[in-house]
This record gives structure tokens, C-alpha cells and sequence, in this order.
């Protein structure tokens, strides 16, 4: 059974964990830095701008003391051990203005009022009257001015945090998105790895636009898993943590009342994923195939443009691109309605809440909570819902990419074939096979095959099509194996060989070869090290290719484009043939090399074929039995069964099907015709190379 994709996920997060804790570590402390400003101003707010109205005391001496009617007054939490104190006095606010009352104040908290030089304080039933006298702009700064050096030292630390939070932010920043860049490079790896050990019968089924969206598309989309949906939730999530804590530590019971707001986001993220995940599985299932159809499109223009089919294949397009597009647009609508609106919905609430209870008791002091409390809890509140928006508007690429994610690891869990390393010595190449059969589903397509081919001889397999002919080259590669019956090879069954081992000393020249970007040079060597530049062009002038490139202007450094396209068919062809002499296979297959090659580039390539030959033990599969005149042994297969064999004169004296395809040939040559396979033989060509052999 396979993990979650979000333990593995997980498991990919953890190559990288070092940044990821470094970022987190800066993250969590970037948000305490920042949450310390709201208990910077709580302190300003309760310690020094609404710390006038604590008692004063009249003492002798200036420092840290306002100066009034030629008198000095400290405010009592300023006096130092064993300081004298004088007559308490007290400042307290009624509306704007502050009143100076000269003497001691029982209870200051209440409704207060001023009238006639009276300050009148009613506290439930109490009423207290106090002689009053109105505070000037100038009297009234002087009571402040004690207090603005620790006004600057708050000021000062605030800037400390903030710095220290800009700095914080940055870090995270770039280790966070650092370390999801490596995840990503390893998961895209791992997958193309994979790719390569999937067996190629996977291949079979599965257009390759399909494969490569996955590699691209669906890894991209993980790719902001990482970096997007993350950071923003790693962001919030301890954003969230430290708002509670701050908010616990203002007051207890203002942070319960708070702690409303988890449960309803939970359960939010939990619905939203629901129903986003149906849309997203069938956004990304049908991104897929619009690359596959694409990909088929361009590497099919031809054969499109030519039958007149780019009406239909743009229909097929359309429909397509107009079912992404409806889920698309679906999955815009439950964006559109659950993002910001219950974000604000949560804080408007929250602040409704948290002012109704508690606020208009705070404004006149008649509650527990001080001014500065609630203007710091209120301050901290804010800072929660800007990490929750951050997390709302995420959740698509969250959902998006768990979906991309699980479609990335499906494909990893397709079971590939092991890779064994090392090498074996080169073998001789005697080559046999007793009693194979061999079906790829249900019916089979070989049935008791049996022949030996010795090191050096040529076997040629000739047929109509789906006889069989391509399905014994599939087994001989161990894309497939038989199902009864062994092959062996040197005496050695080849299901005890490891097939990387197997078919290092195998090569193949196919009907259309197949070239890859780069140069000529390196479609020869194919990058390999153990094949040196002059190797590659002793192998092209052996085959002799260089007769048919000499004209190109970089020789064989001339860049190759997609498929080689710019190259001729003989010049595709010569380079193949190099390409097989260079690593020195001790078996070759010949998938009828010269089927569409001209008559005069023909004579080249035979040469070629017959240096390329030369010591191996050779397979080819024959179209133009007059190619095959001079191979060892000749195979006729028809419906997965050997019905004749022998040499080409050996079956021509025999008389059999061998001699009447040879005659339906000759006959056609005869005519005048250009020889061509006849209508029982395979495709001449295929417009795209499959990874196989196909079935033949």
C-alpha cells in the first residue's frame, strides 16, 4: 500500500530540512519581532501617555519630576527606595482636558465630570467631589516631559524589532523558497529517473504528452506547493500561534473568547478541499490531454494537412479546451465565494465581539482591561487575519497541487525494471531459442519458436505483417519476455542476465532512426565517454557517411535539429548505422534499413550494412527479400509460427510461401515498378517512433 501524498511530500521536504528549519527559525522569529509592537504600545498607551492619572508626590528634587507652580511632582512608581514623598496630588482627564486635583483620590475610576471648579467622580452609588483646577497646554507637557525618555527608549526598541523583523522576513524568504527549489530539482529528478526504468510497454498505452505533463506541468504545480501554499501557511500558521500566545498574555479571557475563530477555519480549509479537489483532478486530468493531443497534432501536421483533417482535430481541440475551461471557471466561482468575504466576515466578528464586551467599559475605565490592553489586543487581532488571508487565497494552489502531487506519485508507483550496475564481458552472440511463446495479452503472437543463431551469422525474419517477426526482437531486447519456452544467449538464459548488461552488447539500425538534438558527432556517440571523437569518425567514414556529409558545412559537428529533419533519410540512416558500429554490439538487429532509401544512396548503405555485419551475429527484419539473398538462414514466419526455413536457395527450391513472395517481388521489379514491400509486408515507415518495437 502506498503512503499519502502528503507523507511523501513530506519525505521530499525533508531532504532539504536544514533550510527549511533555518526558514522556519527566522519565520518565528520575524513574527515575535513583529508581535512585539503591539506590547510596545500597550506599554507606551498604559505606562506613560495614560500613566499621568497614577499618583504624583511633591518632592525636592528635579530629576524625573514635573515642575507646577514652582513645586516638583513624581509620579509615585518613579521614587526610588527609601526617596520621601510629599503631598499626593493626581491628574486626571475629563474629556480632552486634564484637571490638577491637590490631594489624594480614592477612587478615580467612574463617570467623570467637571463643573465650577469641582471634578465630580460617580462610581455606582458613590459620588465623590474634588477641588479642581484646569491644566494648561504648557502645565500639561510638563507633566509629560519625564516621561519621553522612556517614550524614545520604546521608540528605539520598536525600530530594533522592526529591523530585526524586515531581516527576519528576507531570511525566510530565500531559504524557504531556496529549499522548495531543491525539493522540486529532486522530485522532477526522481521522476524522469523513474521514467527511464519503466518498462517499455508502459510507453505502449500512454501518449507521451500525457508523460511529459506530468514532469512538467504537474511537478511545476508541486513546485508552488512548496514555495506559495508553504510559505504562506507556515507563515500563517505561526503567525496564528503567536497572535494566541500575545493575546493570552494580554488577558486570558479576551484570548478564549478569541480562540472561536480555529475551529470555524479548519473546518472551512476541510469543505473547501472537498469539493476543490473533484474540480482540480479533472482541470489537471484534462491539461494532460491537451498536451497529449497537441503533441500529437505537431508531430502529425503532415498526415493532418494532408488528409484535410484540421477541421476535426481543431474541433477535437475545442472540446477539450472548453471542458478545462468549465471546470476552470468552477472552480473561480468557489474561489470567488469563499475567499476574502469570510475573512472579513471572521474579523468584523471578532471585533464586534471583543468591542461589545469589553470596549465601552474601557473607555471610561469602569471594566478590568486597561485602554492599553485593548488597543494592543485589538492591534494583535488585526495581525491574525492577514496570515489567514494569505492561507485562504492559497488554497487553490493548495488543492492543485496535492492533486498534481498524487498524479506525479502515481506515476512513481508504476513499477519499473531494476538497474543493476556494473557490466558484463561481451559475448559471442549465439543466440537461441527453444519452444518460445509469447502473447502480450490474452492471445499469442509466437507460438513454439525455435532456432539457433551462432556468432557471426545473419537470420533474416521475413512475413506479413503481425506475423511475429518484430515480436522475437522485443523478446531478444527483453522489453518482454516469454510467457513459456527460453532464450539464451551463449548458453546463458537471458532472464538471469540483467537487461542493462544484456543489451549494452546489443545494437539496432531501425526503418526511421531515430536522431536526438545536438550534432551529428554526438548522435554517434550518443555522450557516451567510452567513445572518443575519433571513434565516431572512424565509424562514419567506415559506414560511409562522410561521402554523403561532406557537403554540410561543419562536417559532422553540423547541429542536428528534432528528429533530424534537416537530414535526408540515407544521411539518417548512415548516421544510425555509425552509431551501432561505434559500441561494437555483438548483436545486431536490422529493422530493414534500406526500406526507404533510394536506389543510389541503396548502394551505399549496403556497403555499409556489410562492414556494419561483420563479426556479429546479425537480425534483420526483411521487406526486400532480395536484400536477404545472402543471410545464413532465413526464418518465414506467418500467424507467430516458423513455417519455413532454410537458405535463400534452400526456400526457393522448396517451392513454399517463401518462393511466392520472392516471385510477387520479382515480379513487381519486372514490371518496371520501383521494388517495394508488397502488401503483406510491414509499414515501409512510421510518422512517430514509438519506444518498442511494434508488434510484427
Amino acid at each position: 500500500m502506498t503512503q499519502s501524498t502528503g507523507k511523501r511530500l513530506l519525505q521530499y521536504a525533508l531532504t532539504a530540512k536544514k533550510t527549511f528549519i533555518a526558514a522556519l527559525l527566522l519565520l518565528t522569529i520575524g513574527v515575535a519581532a513583529e508581535l512585539a509592537g503591539p506590547f510596545i504600545a500597550k506599554n507606551m498607551i498604559d505606562n506613560h501617555l495614560l500613566g499621568i492619572e497614577k499618583p504624583y508626590y511633591q518632592t525636592s528634587s528635579s530629576e524625573d519630576a514635573a515642575e507646577y507652580k514652582n513645586n516638583f511632582y513624581k509620579r509615585g512608581d518613579r521614587f526610588a527606595g527609601g526617596e520621601a514623598k510629599g503631598q499626593e496630588i493626581r491628574l486626571l482627564q475629563v474629556g480632552k482636558s486634564f484637571y490638577f486635583i491637590n490631594e489624594a483620590v480614592s477612587q478615580a475610576e467612574g463617570d467623570r465630570s467637571f463643573k465650577d471648579g469641582e471634578l465630580q467622580i460617580k462610581y455606582g452609588d458613590q459620588i465623590s467631589v474634588y477641588p479642581a483646577v484646569k491644566l494648561s497646554a504648557d502645565e500639561l507637557f510638563a507633566f509629560y516631559k519625564p516621561e519621553f525618555p522612556g517614550i524614545y527608549e520604546l521608540v528605539g526598541l520598536y525600530a530594533i524589532f522592526l529591523v530585526i523583523s524586515i531581516l527576519a522576513e528576507f531570511g525566510k524568504t530565500y531559504w524557504l523558497q531556496s529549499s522548495a527549489n531543491q525539493v522540486i530539482r529532486k522530485l522532477r529528478t526522481d521522476v524522469y529517473a523513474h521514467i527511464q526504468r519503466l518498462p517499455v510497454y508502459f510507453f505502449d498505452n500512454l501518449p507521451a504528452g500525457k508523460v511529459v505533463s506530468r514532469v512538467t506541468n504537474d511537478t511545476e504545480a508541486v513546485k508552488d506547493l512548496f514555495i506559495a501554499v508553504l510559505s504562506n501557511f507556515s507563515t500563517g500558521i505561526i503567525n496564528i500561534i503567536g497572535v494566541y500566545v500575545a493575546l493570552f498574555l494580554l488577558d486570558v479571557r479576551l484570548g478564549l473568547i478569541s480562540l472561536f475563530i480555529v475551529p470555524i477555519i479548519v473546518l472551512w480549509i476541510v469543505l473547501y478541499r472537498k469539493v476543490a479537489t473533484k474540480y482540480n483532478t479533472i482541470i489537471r486530468s484534462r491539461l494532460s490531454e491537451i498536451n497529449a493531443i497537441i503533441n500529437e497534432s505537431i508531430q502529425g501536421m503532415s498526415i493532418i494537412r494532408i488528409f484535410r483533417r484540421q477541421k476535426q482535430s481543431r474541433e477535437e481541440f475545442e472540446h477539450l479546451n472548453d471542458d478545462y475551461m468549465k471546470y476552470q471557471n468552477k472552480m473561480l466561482n468557489l474561489n470567488a465565494l469563499t475567499s476574502h468575504n469570510l475573512v472579513n466576515s471572521l474579523r468584523n466578528l471578532s471585533f464586534v465581539l471583543v468591542l461589545w464586551y469589553f470596549g465601552f467599559g474601557s473607555l471610561n475605565g469602569s471594566t478590568f482591561v486597561s485602554l492599553g490592553v485593548l488597543y494592543a489586543f485589538v492591534d494583535v487581532l488585526g495581525r491574525m487575519f492577514q496570515p489567514i488571508t494569505g492561507m485562504v487565497n492559497q488554497l487553490a494552489n493548495l488543492d492543485s497541487s496535492m492533486v498534481s502531487a498524487g498524479r506525479v506519485f502515481t506515476l512513481m508507483d508504476e513499477p519499473g525494471e531494476p538497474v543493476t550496475d556494473g557490466s558484463m564481458p561481451r559475448y559471442k552472440g549465439n543466440v537461441v531459442f527453444n519452444n518460445v511463446s509469447f502473447a502480450y495479452k490474452k492471445d499469442f503472437v509466437l507460438r513454439d519458436i525455435s532456432f539457433e543463431a551462432r556468432p557471426g551469422e545473419t537470420v533474416a525474419l521475413v512475413g506479413h505483417t503481425g506475423s511475429g517477426k518484430s515480436s522475437i526482437i522485443n523478446l531478444l531486447f527483453r522489453f518482454y519476455d516469454p510467457q513459456r519456452g527460453t532464450i539464451t544467449i551463449d548458453g546463458q538464459e537471458v532472464t538471469s542476465i540483467p537487461k542493462q548488461w544484456l543489451r549494452s552488447h546489443m545494437g539496432i539500425v531501425l526503418q526511421d532512426p531515430y536522431l536526438f538534438t545536438g550534432t551529428i558527432a554526438s548522435n554517434v556517440s550518443l555522450g557516451d565517454e567510452r567513445i572518443s571523437r575519433e571513434r565516431v569518425e572512424r565509424a562514419l567514414r567506415e559506414v560511409g557517411a562522410d561521402k554523403l556529409l561532406s557537403h554540410l558545412p561543419l562536417g559532422f559537428d553540423e547541429p542536428v535539429v528534432e528528429k533530424g529533419s534537416t537530414l535526408s533519410a540515407g544521411q539518417r540512416q548512415l548516421i544510425s548505422f555509425a552509431r551501432a558500429l561505434s559500441f561494437d554490439p555483438a548483436i545486431l538487429i536490422l529493422d530493414e534499413a534500406t526500406s526507404n532509401i533510394d536506389t543510389e544512396t541503396e548502394s551505399i548503405i549496403q556497403e555499409a550494412l556489410e562492414v556494419l555485419k561483420k563479426g556479429r551475429t546479425t537480425f534483420i527484419i526483411a521487406h526486400r527479400l532480395s536484400t536477404i539473398r545472402s543471410a545464413d538462414q532465413i526464418l518465414v514466419l506467418h500467424h507467430g509460427e516458423i513455417v519455413e526455413r532454410g537458405s535463400h536457395d534452400e526456400l526457393m527450391a522448396l517451392g513454399g510461401r517463401y518462393f511466392r513472395m520472392y516471385q510477387l517481388q520479382l515480379g513487381a521489379g519486372a514490371a518496371g515498378a520501383v521494388e517495394t514491400p508488397v502488401a503483406t509486408a510491414e509499414p515501409s515507415a512510421a510518422p512517430v517512433l514509438q519506444p518498442s518495437l511494434k508488434q510484427g
